[in-house]
C-alpha cells in the first residue's frame, strides 16, 4: 500500500513535523507528504476554493482510494477505518491519498471525488494537527489490520 498525505500549504519544521515524521516511519508501507504552495492567492474564497482544487485533483495518484478531510464527512472509529482501508485493499487499491484543503475548506470538485469523506468530529483543527492525525490513524489501521499491539480497545 502507498499512502498520500495531500496538503495546501506548507509545514514549518517543528513539533507537528516530527510527529508526522514518526508515524510515516513507523508505517511499513511507502507514504508521502505532498504540500501544494498557493502563491498569489485569489480574491475571494470560492476562486481560492477552485484554484486549490485543480492542485489537488492534480496531485493524486492514479488509482488510489481517495479520503477527504472534512468537519462535514463521517466520523468513523478506528477499527472501522481499518476495515476501510481492508475493503479497499480487498478491492485491489494500492494506493490511498488523503486530501487536506485551505483554510477556506475545500470545492464540491474534490469532495465529489472522495471515496470517503472523513471527519475527525465536528470540531475544526487546524490543518497542521489534521495532517499529524492523519499520519497517526494510518499506523494505528496498520497496527490494527497486522495485530500489532500499538491500539488497543
Amino acid at each position: 500500500m502507498q499512502v498520500s498525505i495531500i496538503a495546501i500549504g506548507r509545514m514549518q519544521r517543528g513539533p507537528e513535523q516530527d510527529l508526522i515524521d514518526e508515524y510515516l516511519r513507523r508505517l511499513p508501507w511507502k507514504s508521502s507528504v505532498i504540500e501544494i504552495d498557493m502563491k498569489k492567492q485569489p480574491p475571494t474564497a470560492d476562486e481560492r476554493k477552485e484554484r486549490e482544487a485543480d492542485k489537488l485533483l492534480a496531485a493524486l495518484p492514479d488509482g488510489a482510494a481517495v479520503v477527504v478531510l472534512d468537519e462535514r464527512g463521517k466520523a468513523l472509529s478506528s477499527r472501522a477505518f481499518a476495515k476501510k482501508i481492508d475493503d479497499w485493499m480487498v478491492a485491489g487499491f494500492n494506493s490511498l491519498a488523503f486530501i487536506i484543503g485551505g483554510a477556506d475548506g475545500l470545492s464540491p470538485r474534490v469532495r465529489e471525488k472522495a471515496d470517503l469523506q472523513l471527519a475527525f468530529g465536528t470540531l475544526t483543527w487546524p490543518h497542521m494537527l489534521v495532517r499529524v492525525m492523519v499520519a497517526e490513524q494510518v499506523y494505528r489501521a496498520w497496527s490494527i489490520r497486522s495485530g500489532h499491539p500499538y491500539h488497543r480497545d
